[in-house]
């Protein structure tokens, strides 16, 4: 099963047989989408916060949006209304990034059903389908989470990454580069990594096929039994590289502390310009 879904799909769905859907309104320049969800949403969507259930927060070290604990996440899920067994459809209102976060822990926790919602709240609109304004409050769900740890990286899983696979900076190219840093303290890149900016994954707000995102990851060295893990400023684009990734079939891992814990933890060595074959536009 794909883990996107059309807005025609869900349609269907929710007209048959509802599955629980997930709202995560979140960007750098609004961290708190709550006013928006309540403005307008998906019928019988529930509101997700990125920064209280979503991460945590912790040390400079630790990064900008470090995973929040099992217990967090599974209370969480259960505000939600998530029950064992419940088919999950996550969405967002830019590019499905903060949605892939959602989806990434949720499948990671060992809920087996958990879609994005491909276009995300625009697709949704442009397709023809309406929302509903207010705030929904679901009936408490009892589902059982597991640790979600297997396919993370620590610092040193990504110090040592590159020697023996590939990894992804899914930052925009002139962060990568080292050219500009909006957010951490020190501008560059993980020694040997390669840069598919988020947006090289999308056309026109949704995935691109499956076909043309493997020609994106093998333009990168990512083919075969290649390991693949991706990094991005806080951790949280990152998981929709790993989104990608699953639509392509490729197992994508994930560093959740990403640059900047990197940029924050000392004596981590920065490399800066572009690195030979090591970039997508």
């Amino acid at each position: 099963m794909s883990p996107i879904i059309a807005p025609s799909e869900l349609a269907s769905l929710l007209a048959d047989n509802p599955p629980r859907l997930l709202d995560v309104r979140w960007d750098l320049a609004r961290a708190d989408g709550r006013e928006a969800y309540a403005e307008g949403h998906l019928p019988g969507a529930v509101f997700v916060d990125m920064d209280t259930e979503l991460s945590t927060h912790g040390r400079p070290e630790e990064g900008r949006h470090p995973l929040p604990s099992l217990a967090t996440l599974q209370d969480a899920a259960r505000r939600w209304g998530v029950s064992a067994g419940d088919a999950v459809v996550v969405y967002d209102d830019y590019n499905s990034v903060a949605a892939a976060r959602a989806w990434w822990l949720l499948t990671r926790a060992g809920v087996a059903d958990v879609r994005v919602l491909d276009g995300g709240l625009r697709g949704w609109i442009a397709s023809g389908f309406g929302l509903e304004v207010g705030d929904v409050v679901a009936a408490p769900g009892d589902v059982v989470l597991r640790d979600f740890a297997d396919g993370t990286l620590t610092l040193t899983d990504a110090a040592q990454w590159p020697a023996s696979g590939v990894l992804i900076d899914a930052r925009a190219a002139e962060r990568y580069r080292g050219e500009t840093e909006p957010m951490d303290p020190i501008a560059g890149h993980i020694p040997g990594s390669v840069n598919v900016p988020a947006t090289s994954l999308l056309e026109d707000g949704r995935f691109r096929s499956a076909p043309e995102l493997r020609d994106v990851f093998a333009a990168v060295g990512v083919a075969g039994d290649t390991p693949a893990a991706a990094y991005c400023g806080s951790g949280v684009t990152a998981a929709h590289t790993a989104l990608a990734g699953a639509v392509a079939g490729i197992e994508v891992a994930v560093y959740p502390g990403s640059w900047s814990a990197w940029s924050n933890t000392p004596g981590m060595p920065v490399a800066t310009g572009a690195e030979p074959g090591g970039a997508v536009s």
